[in-house]
């Protein structure tokens, strides 16, 4: 087995051990959770050989809740492809508060401003919920943008479905109510961690949408009311995603359209 950690390629066999030691369970399930890694479905898209040429670039990092991987007005050093979890893409305000601008899954990467040449982020990447990603140098991206056609592909075309994103959001925010738009925010979250129990808090889902807590308390509990969520300690489950799909407003399938649309091996 091959992995690239930190820059490095490291090859080891499950069955190779020191003589006169026995096997660790730790290391095993150290190997078994990075064998089939990276799992970024961007990267996944690659021919087999151009991956393989990027994985001396790849660095895999856990991403914990609200953490912050990248600041607005800071310094475009790294590039993040979401292996599992949901990272936020929101701008930040002169007093401090925050909205979401749109989302990465591990249908897309952080790679948009560097994909346009951008050397400075405007905008703060926060971990919405809580996963893996493998981690690029913004050097390295830039040479495999240079060097490699396949990814520039990729990266033009993920740029194209993540503007459209963008600009979904924001006729959705001025169109549609907060109970149909917090319908269509959990949606997406749930088609990017493939569990219906979402590890989010209702303060930062108010941050999220740009609204005020006591209003996504009103829209929360009527969703759940219908059954089609239930709300918990800083979680929020997913009851009926059916029901959910019709209590959202059409932008959620249009962004899965759209998605689809310019990447149809990376969106499902």
């Amino acid at each position: 087995m091959v992995l690239a950690l930190n820059g490095k390629i490291i090859e080891r066999r499950h069955n190779e051990l020191p003589h006169g030691t026995s096997p660790d369970p730790a290391w095993f399930k150290g190997m078994n959770a990075l064998s089939d890694w990276p799992r970024n479905r961007l990267l996944l898209a690659l021919p087999p050989r151009n991956l393989k040429r990027l994985m001396p670039e790849l660095e895999f990092i856990r991403c914990e809740r609200e953490q912050i991987l990248l600041d607005a007005d800071s310094s475009l050093d790294h590039v993040f492809f979401p292996d599992s979890g949901v990272i936020s893409v929101v701008a930040v305000y002169a007093d401090g508060s925050i909205i979401e601008m749109a989302t990465i899954g591990r249908e897309g990467c952080s790679g948009v401003q560097a994909a346009l040449g951008a050397k400075s982020s405007s905008a703060r990447l926060l971990v919405q919920i809580p996963g893996s990603a493998a981690k690029m140098s913004r050097a390295a991206f830039t040479r495999a943008m240079e060097s490699m056609p396949s990814f520039r592909g990729l990266m033009y075309a993920y740029s194209q479905a993540f503007l459209e994103q963008v600009m979904v959001s924001v006729a959705c925010n001025g169109a549609h109510s907060l109970k149909q738009r917090l319908a269509r925010w959990l949606l997406m979250m749930r088609d990017r961690c493939d569990d219906d129990a979402l590890l989010i808090t209702q303060d930062l889902l108010a941050e999220m949408l740009g609204a005020q807590r006591p209003s996504i308390t009103i829209a929360a509990r009527e969703l759940e009311r219908a059954g089609l969520i239930k709300r918990g300690r800083r979680q929020v489950t997913i009851r009926d995603r059916q029901g959910l799909t019709k209590a959202s407003c059409e932008c959620y399938q249009l962004v899965r359209e759209r998605v689809a649309f310019h990447l149809p091996k990376t969106y499902v």
